[in-house]
């Protein structure tokens, strides 16, 4: 069953258009990548359907309803959690408080204390570091404390907009293992990388999105062999 359908969405910013038509499923349980280069549209593709970009055509269903038209926040509360790019993380503000800052649209519900213990023994370091300021964090600290504050809005599908950006490569490892281990607990994942290889370690299924169109769509098995992939994101 898809928790997340996108049928034809074309968006963009005034007169130009970023999107042609995107169409894609996530099913759930499912993790589900869109890899592709800088200017491909996969930024575009995230916030159009976390509804922070107005479409121009085409739906987004999430749970069999359309939220094409929904604000951001009643996409969050309808279950749409999104980790952006960049991290966006207040530098002041304790790690304890980032968390509770993502259950904001939950705050009359009397789970967010044991979502948050159960956030805090999900991510040990993020125990440790429970009253520690954000900015003090490593990136890849401050990275797993963004996907622990998307997941405390208890999203029906989290949507990462390139996790994997700007970490060294040991806090890239950490990340993608904390993904792989929330897809096996069945978290829903949609998930946007320049890092094919990170990506295809997470990913059960993929899209390569170019210029703002799919150009294919496959298990990341058969994608790990298409010679296009090969040749723009793999290196060989």
């Amino acid at each position: 069953m898809s928790v997340l359908e996108v049928t034809d969405l074309r968006a963009g910013y005034g007169r130009i258009e970023a999107l042609h038509g995107v169409s894609l499923h996530v099913d759930a349980g499912e993790a589900v990548t869109i890899i592709g280069s800088n200017g491909a549209g996969k930024t575009t593709l995230l916030k159009t359907i976390a509804g922070h970009l107005r479409p121009t055509a085409g739906r987004v269903v999430l749970a069999g309803e359309d939220i094409s038209h929904w604000t951001p926040e009643r996409r969050t509360r309808a279950g749409i959690g999104l980790v952006p790019e960049g991290r966006q993380v207040f530098p002041g503000l304790p790690v304890i408080d980032h968390l509770l800052l993502g259950a904001y649209t939950r705050r009359r519900d009397a789970a967010v204390r044991s979502d948050l213990d159960h956030m805090l023994d999900l991510f040990p370091i993020l125990r440790e570091r429970s009253r520690q300021l954000a900015g003090t964090l490593s990136g890849g600290q401050q990275q797993l404390m963004v996907i622990a504050r998307a997941l405390m809005s208890r999203p029906k599908v989290l949507l990462l907009d390139e996790p994997s950006l700007g970490l060294a490569p040991l806090a890239v490892h950490e990340v993608v293992d904390k993904l792989t281990q929330l897809v096996g607990e069945g978290t829903t994942l949609l998930l946007v990388e320049q890092n094919a290889r990170a990506a295809f370690q997470v990913a059960s299924r993929g899209y390569v999105l170019t210029r703002g169109e799919v150009i294919a769509e496959d298990d990341v098995t058969a994608l790990q062999a298409d010679p296009r992939v090969q040749e723009a994101y793999l290196g060989r």
